[in-house]
């Protein structure tokens, strides 16, 4: 994979505490960095409060391992009325920077909120 020219959403560095018997990364601290980027997407579109919905579909591609830094990317995929899907992808770098992997990719639904908590329309855009 060759570097992505986009900017993250999100650039993290996993913890020890964060793997599993297998020697990789627990497969929900990966889904909730995706959620904590798609949310960050998500509530700049609304621009107000938004919920996680649904995760449409959900990959682990390849194992993410402990010294690797992750970068969470997402975009817009669709629009609702009050709902919309975010396109999330997650690439380890790898090698002391040399190596690029994508891990992890997944599609996430998100209703915009109003004040009671309950769903709005989206803004025109």
């Amino acid at each position: 994979m060759t570097a992505d020219t986009r900017d993250p959403i999100l650039r993290v560095v996993p913890r020890p505490a964060d793997i599993n018997s297998n020697g990789h990364i627990f497969g929900g601290w990966v889904l909730s960095q995706m959620d904590i980027a798609g949310g960050i997407v998500a509530a700049q579109v609304v621009q107000g409060a938004v919920a996680t919905v649904a995760i449409e579909t959900m990959e682990f591609i390849a194992p993410i391992l402990l010294r690797d830094i992750i970068s969470v990317y997402a975009d817009l995929e669709r629009r609702g009325r009050t709902s919309m899907a975010i396109r999330i992808e997650v690439v380890a770098t790898r090698d002391g920077g040399r190596r690029q992997e994508r891990v992890t990719e997944g599609l996430f639904t998100f209703v915009a909120l109003d004040d009671n908590h309950r769903p709005r329309p989206l803004p025109p855009g």
